[in-house]
Formats: C-alpha cells, structure tokens, sequence
C-alpha cells in the first residue's frame, strides 16, 4: 500500500494501461493456470480484475479509464520503421480470449474502455495525461511499462504494478530525479541511446544504459551529442555517435510519446459513478469469479469458486489474493550480527555443527569475478539467520573472515542458497571452495516453473507469497548508484539475513514442487551438481589471443569498406547500408528491381529472404547481404571481445546460464559463445582467437548427430537404428531412402536436401519452409518431406505421439522427465497451436540431448577433481565440449573424456559417437 502522501487527491484521472496489465495477469499463472469448470484459461482476467479492484479499494477514483491499442492499423511507428516491435511474439491465444471479458468487467465498473484507431494506448494515455496536467489535475498512470518515465512530472505519477501481489511502486518525477540524476523528459533521449530490444528499436551500438546516462548529464539530448560526437572520451560511444547518428534520431521519434496528438477525448468526461451489477452478475458468472462479486457486495450465482474449491484439487491452490503479502517483520524474525572476531569463531563453531544450511553472498558487483566481498548470511532454521560482515565491523579483515569460514565452507554438508553460481564464484576469487551438495532455489523453480521469472524476488512471491525487501531500498536503482560496501552494517544486516532466511524457507517448498513435477532426479542428479561445474569453467576462463582478433578485425574492416565502396559504386551514390528506407530507394526506385514482399505497412521488404531472391538480378542485394553479415560480425563480436579479458587473468570467463532456456540446454553471455557463427569462413575464424596456455592444447569433443541419434532410439524406427548401428552415413542413407537410388549414387545435392529434412523434420520443419531453406519448388519439397515419412514410418509415427502425449499432459517431456509447459497446444488459434506442436516435437529431442550433455560434464568434472588432473574443461557449446590440456595427459584425457560423454546417456540399441580432436587454437581443435 503507498504511504497517504504518496497518492494524488481524488479527482486525479488514473489511465490504465490495459494490455500490460492483462499480460502481466497471464503469465503470473502461466505454469499453474486458472482453468473453469468449461475448460477455458481465465488467468489474465482474473489477475487484471484483481488488480483493478485493489486499486479502486485503496483509492476513491472518480476519473478514470482503461486504455487498449485499437489493434487494426498500422500507426505511424510502423509506417516510420517497418521493423517497429517487428520481434515481437503474437499475444498468446488464452490471453486474447480473455480480452472481451476484461472489456466488459472494467465498463461493468463503470470505467471508460477506450481505444483510438491508428493511435497506440501509450499515446492515448500520453495525450490525456498532459490534457488533465495542463488543467493542474494529478495524473496517475497504472502500468509496468518503463516508456511512460518520460511522461513523469510534479503532477504526473506512475504506479507500477509490483510482481507477484497486487502492491503498487510508485514513480515521480523526484524519484526519477534521485534515480538517473536526470529529468523525466531526458528518459526519451536515454532510450533512444539505449534502444529497446522488446519494441525493436535500433538504438545506438555500443551505448547501455550507463553511459547514456552519462553522456546525457554532460550533453543533455541526442541532438547535442550527435553535435559533439567528435568530442566524446570514450571510443565506443564516440564512434557509436559518430556512426549511428541516424538510428539514434530514429530511436528518438520511436520511443517518444505523442503527447500533443488530439484523441478526440476530454479527460474530465472519463468519469465512473455507478456498477452495472447485472453486467458484472452475467461475466462474473461466465468466468466463475463469484469471489469478485462478493468482494463487490453483488451477490453470485450457481457454481462459485467456493462451491467448488473443496472438490476440484486442481483448484486447490491458493492464488493469493485475500491472503495477506508477507513482509519483512522484524519483531518475528531472529536476526544477527557477528561483531567481532570471537564472536565469529563462536558462529563457525555452531554452523561447523550444522549438516543443511542456506548461505548467501553481499558483493560490490554483479561480476562475481571482479566484485569485492561485503558479507555472508547463513541460515538453518526459518526466520533466523545471521550475517557475517567482511571485515567485520571489530576490523576483523576480510582475509581472516574467511580464514574461519572457509573451512566451514568446505566441508561436505549441503548448501542451500539462491544463484548459488554466484556465491560459489565469487568465494573461489577470494580463496574459499564451497564443498558438498547444493540445493539452489533459483534453478528448482526454473525445473518446476520453466517460462516464469526465477530471480529470488519472483520466487519468493511465487512460492511463499512473500515480498522481500527491494535491494533498491539499500543502494538505489541501477546504475551510479552506492555499492552495498557504502550500506551501514545495521542497514544491510537485515536485507542480507533475509536473502539466506526466504532462501532456507523456499528449499522446502521446492523440494515438494519438484517432487510433484517428477523432476526431483533431474534436479539432484544432474541440475545441482551442475552448479559446481560451471563455476568451474568459469572461473577458469579461457585465453584469448588479442593480436589474432586485431588482425580478424582489420580484416573485416578492410571487407566492410571494401563491400562498401562496391555498392556506391554500383548503386552510383553513397547511402546508408543499414537503412531498410534508403536501400529500398535504391533497389526499387533507382534500380526498379521487382518487390518480391511487401512489410505490413505495403512498402518494399528488404529483408534476408528478398535480398537473396533479388541476389540473382543485381549484385548489389547479394553485395548488401555480405555487409550485413560482415557487419554483424564485427559489432558482436571482434567490438567487444578483447574488452571482456579480465585485467587480471588475462582470460575470457564467459557466463553460463542454467535457467535461461526452456528446453533445458545451457546458453552463455559476455560473450554469448553458443552464436558464434561456426558455418561460414569469417565466423570460423573467431575460434582461432581462442587459445590455450603455452605448450598446451585444446581438445574439443563433439557429439556426433546426437539429436538423430536421440530421434532414433525415441522412435524405435528400424531404418534409422541400422544406419547408425551399421556406422554408416544417415544423410546418404536419407538420400537414397527418399529418392529410390543405391546409396553410392547419392550426388552431394542430394545428400545436402535430406540433411535439411534429417534436421527439419523434427523441429516440424513445413514444405514451405524446406522450400525456402533449399530454394527449391514447394511441390519439391512436399514430395520430399512425404516420402521421408514413408521411409521412416518409426519417426512419423513418433512425431504424432509425441503431440499427442503434450496435448493429453499439457506438457513435453525428455526422457528422464524434464518438463516444458505448453499452453497453446490445444489453442483455437492454429498459429499458436502448430507453434506448440512443433515444441512438443523439438523439446524432447533438444532437451534430452541437454540432459545428455550435463551428465557427461558432471561425471568429467568429478573425475578431473578426484584424480587430480591438471586438464580443465573450458567451454560447453551446443553438443560441444572444450577443455586445456598438459601434453603428458592427452592421450588419456581423450581416453577418459570419449568414455564419459558416451556412457552419460546409453540410448537404447543406438551407439553415440563422440569426434574428438587437438590443436593449438579453437578452430583447429573443432
């Protein structure tokens, strides 16, 4: 609840933004969702209402509306960059049926819906707050959506809706203020800068949200710092400015709300005075959200949530909201400081006692391997824990902290703990290895809760129905602002206790979920081991050869200009490359080549496809493609490579991440090695950077076509087993198989088409889109893609079943049970639903496939460590693992790693083969 001055008066006017809101709902429920006696998903109008009448509730609103996108033209967004939210997913099918209902609850209420052709409700909200400011009206807008910062003034206010209750955080232009040290109206500038990946907004390369910032304080507006782009200090904002001065100007207008377009509307009509109570009778009834109606004194019907609760188990589960959030209490909590050095050893002597205990890490950064220890909580008892200040505030030092924990640390007992990743990390920089089992929270709800947030805030609402305390409250919001060493120890103490305490009370909880989920092996067996293992390999890093990415660099730079000077000179004058409006100019006005696609707005499309299409009428589309790829090259990797080394190491230490993607494989950031192009020449050439020590070599170990190896001990299907059984070659195979012809009359075409199906197949691949992938006549492919089912009737067969089994569970599964969540498979929507199929088909392979290679880097890892090996695994890429090895141990860490990758997932009658090879750098090892 906001404190009472923190709320307009009440006539303020509160715009909703109803999309955001109705989203949010959604995907709260997403892998619990609400589910009537008629089967139909109600998760988004059931948050959004509950959120809706909690706002009425604490506030007496008297000027109000709820605001949608018209949904039916394009808006000048589009019209402007046809790419605009481009990248964006369709809204989810349950959500969209959910829409009409929410229309009609909120007009029940008596709130004005409105919606505006062409406008977006950003907009609109945008226009009526500035309307009701310019008559001095408090303004509050309910949403998540950062845009609206911009808007923030002395009159305008934001509630953010927070996660996991139906509490409000307040944003004003003050807050703003203390928060970026800018004003309000600078947000527009700072986004621009930035760029949104989740409205595609293009931004300027090579400028977060940091240094935006920065160059704000100092030059107050794009315009201003495209003006002085010279004089900027930084290289990469420097040459960001100098060379993309036209995204920025066209991030700006993107990401600028069009508060002086006329709406049509005058903000004092948008009043609310009575319910509709036989409006809200009839949809409350539809729903079965009789709660509501009681909560509005209007009374239910037949079939209510209570009639039913105590005989639907699935609607047992209590969704939260009459249930008070939890907080914070200090008068029910035992929390601790340890003071001084004697008091230290006397907690290490009780926790040295203790067999189960949770433990987290305070630290001056996010980068476990930079960042300085603040402080350790420990708890193994809910609501007690203590926090162990480093250095203690006796000036006990650091170094001497650990002395005395380390040893605790290590010993074999199980550690509990949120991103244990972290801790782990970041102990290992500063001497002390964490030793035993782990249990580690974030990743049990990533098992139990795939496609939710799983940050310890998320699951602690999720889970517990408990709202911790903000790390915002200690240090601030983001960036510029304090560390957690500048925090009094008697401010942090509670924060940090509290973070091991909601870690210990979650365990519990999980445990039970993951029980239930039947991913209780998955996570003992190979998920929290893992955790070991990838701190591991990232702490020790892999070299990189700075001089080789130069001269990689130099190269492409020369190529890029190169490309560049050819276009010109075809093209007869110079333009930006990068700009879809100035190429479309050139090909299709000034070059008059035919428009092979138009984007939604009905203008030329130069996307990837046309230019490859167009590539055989002129040179310039094959030419453009080239730069791009270039391009791409260049800005995400060799850009930013070197700047990565640690300053210490002189190592790369990428991060793995173990909760990012649904199918359970492992991805990886700064940098992101998974996207390292590895098909062509120059993405080949970014391996040769990477390195090992002098007189060592890189060993890489690849699964050999693990997935349709996977596929064919799935299926069963006899054709496929004797190929691989026979060690023969199952592209060749498919090939013949489908055309009719001997294996050894297979031509490399041939062979190149049935990979294609090979892969596709089980990732649902269309006839159109083998047609695409292979430019050959859809018919073609059809007959193709038929009689490669008819050639393996055991995988065809497996297909269907596959989807059958999801829409019967509601959920794909690997086979040691790792589960993924499908909504849509049953969706009215054939978009959606043929989107669910094709992962109820792919998650199975891809995610057993990651099963498989964990194992083997659990067991790997085990036998380094007990052995005492000098060789270290590096990298995990794909179906790919890299390690540094001593030349007295290659033959047998070969020996030893091939073992343990093949063994780590017998599949049944199918051999798995492991290729295997050494070198001086990545490319040569691969």
């Amino acid at each position: 609840m906001s404190p009472p001055d923190a709320a307009p008066d009440d006539s303020a006017l509160y715009l909703i933004d109803a999309m955001s809101l109705a989203y949010r709902a959604h995907y709260i429920f997403i892998s619990r969702p609400l589910i009537n006696s008629k089967g139909q998903n109600t998760s988004a109008a059931y948050g959004f209402t509950n959120s809706l009448l909690k706002l009425i509730e604490d506030h007496d609103i008297e000027h109000a509306a709820v605001v949608f996108d018209e949904g039916e033209e394009d808006t000048f967004r589009k019209e402007m960059y046809d790419d605009y939210k481009a990248n964006r997913d369709p809204p989810p099918e349950e959500l969209l049926e959910n829409i009409p209902y929410i229309k009609e609850i909120v007009e029940g209420l008596d709130i004005p819906v409105l919606e505006v052709p062409g406008v977006e409700a950003d907009d609109v909200i945008g226009a009526l707050a500035k309307q009701a400011e310019a008559d001095d009206a408090d303004v509050v807008i309910v949403s998540p959506d950062k845009d609206f910062k911009q808007l923030l003034s002395d009159k305008v206010s934001i509630y953010k809706p927070a996660k996991g209750d139906q509490d409000f955080e307040i944003k004003t232009g003050d807050t703003f203020r203390d928060e970026y040290g800018l004003d309000p109206a600078q947000f527009v500038d700072m986004l621009a800068l930035m760029g949104d990946s989740s409205d595609n907004v293009p931004g300027v390369y090579g400028i977060g949200e940091k240094t935006a910032q920065k160059l704000l304080r100092e030059y107050h507006s794009v315009e201003n710092l495209i003006d002085h782009a010279d004089d900027l200090s930084g290289k990469r904002a420097r040459e960001g400015m100098q060379e993309h001065a036209e995204e920025a100007r066209l991030s700006k207008r993107l990401v600028r709300i069009r508060t002086e377009l006329d709406v049509g509307l005058d903000w004092h009509e948008l009043q609310r005075r009575e319910l509709d109570e036989e409006k809200l009778t009839a949809v409350f009834q539809e729903l079965e959200f009789d709660s509501f109606g009681d909560r509005l004194g209007i009374e239910g019907g037949e079939g209510s949530e209570e009639e039913t609760d105590e005989d639907d188990p699935d609607l047992q589960f209590d969704f939260g909201p009459y249930e008070k959030v939890q907080e914070l209490d200090p008068e029910a909590v035992d929390y601790e400081v340890v003071r001084t050095e004697e008091e230290l050893h006397a907690f290490a002597d009780r926790l040295g006692e203790e067999a189960r205990y949770a433990f987290d890490a305070e630290a001056t950064s996010r980068d476990p391997m930079t960042a300085d220890l603040v402080g350790l909580s420990f708890s193994s008892e809910a609501e007690r824990a203590t926090y162990v200040p480093t250095p203690l505030p006796d000036d006990t030092p650091t170094d001497a902290v650990l002395d005395v924990l380390g040893p605790v640390l290590a010993r074999d007992t199980e550690k509990l703990g949120h991103n244990l990743k972290y801790d782990l990390l970041l102990l290992k920089q500063h001497g002390v290895e964490v030793g035993g089992t782990l249990f580690d929270t974030m990743v049990a709800h990533y098992l139990v809760a795939p496609e939710e947030n799983h940050n310890l805030d998320d699951v602690a609402r999720s889970v517990l129905n408990y709202k911790m305390v903000p790390i915002a409250d200690l240090i601030g919001d983001e960036t510029d602002r304090d560390s957690m060493r500048e925090v009094e120890v008697e401010t942090a103490a509670p924060y940090a206790c509290e973070d091991a305490d909601i870690s210990y009370r979650l365990a519990d909880e999980l445990e039970a979920q993951l029980e239930d989920g039947n991913v209780l092996d998955v996570a003992h067996d190979i998920e929290f081991p893992l955790v070991h293992v990838l701190a591991t390999m990232e702490h020790t890093g892999i070299r990189l050869d700075t001089d080789v990415l130069d001269e990689i660099l130099a190269g492409l730079e020369e190529r890029l200009s190169g490309i560049e000077e050819e276009v010109f000179e075809l093209a007869g004058e110079e333009f930006n490359i990068n700009s879809t409006q100035q190429l479309g100019e050139i090909l299709f006005e000034k070059l008059d080549l035919p428009v092979v696609s138009k984007t939604p707005t009905g203008k030329p499309s130069t996307k990837e496809s046309v230019l490859q299409e167009l590539s055989t009428e002129h040179e310039i589309p094959g030419l453009v493609l080239d730069w791009r790829s270039t391009y791409k090259l260049k800005s995400t990797y060799l850009d930013s490579l070197g700047e990565l080394v640690h300053p210490e190491t002189g190592r790369l230490h990428t991060s793995f991440n173990q909760t990012r993607t649904a199918t359970g494989r492992l991805s990886s950031s700064d940098p992101n090695l998974q996207n390292i192009p590895i098909r062509t020449e120059m993405g080949r050439q970014i391996r040769r950077a990477f390195v090992p020590k002098d007189g060592w070599a890189l060993l890489s170990a690849d699964y050999a076509q693990i997935e349709l190896r996977i596929l064919a001990a799935m299926s069963g299907d006899d054709a496929m087993r004797a190929t691989f059984q026979e060690g023969g070659d199952i592209h060749t195979d498919a090939a013949a198989r489908v055309y009719g012809i001997d294996p050894e009359d297979v031509t490399p075409e041939q062979r190149s088409k049935a990979k294609e199906v090979n892969y596709g197949i089980p990732y649902g691949i269309s006839p159109w889109g083998l047609a695409q992938r292979m430019r050959m006549p859809v018919d073609e492919a059809q007959d193709i893609i038929k009689q490669y089912r008819k050639s393996y009737p055991g995988v065809s067969q497996l297909l269907n079943e596959l989807v059958e089994k999801a829409q019967d569970k509601g959920y794909a599964e690997t086979l040691l049970g790792r589960r993924r969540y499908l909504p849509d498979i049953d969706s009215s929507n054939s978009n959606a639903r043929s989107a669910a199929e094709r992962v109820a088909v792919n998650m199975p392979i891809q995610g057993t496939q990651a099963d498989m290679i964990k194992i083997a880097m659990n067991r790997i890892h085990d036998r380094l460590a007990g052995d005492d090996w000098a060789t270290q695994m590096l990298l995990q890429v794909h179906d790919e693992l890299v390690f540094e090895v001593p030349p007295d141990e290659l033959d047998a860490a070969q020996t030893m790693i091939d073992d343990e990758m093949r063994d780590a997932l017998p599949l049944d009658d199918v051999p798995v083969t492991v290729d295997m090879d050494t070198g001086d750098n990545w490319l040569e090892a691969h």
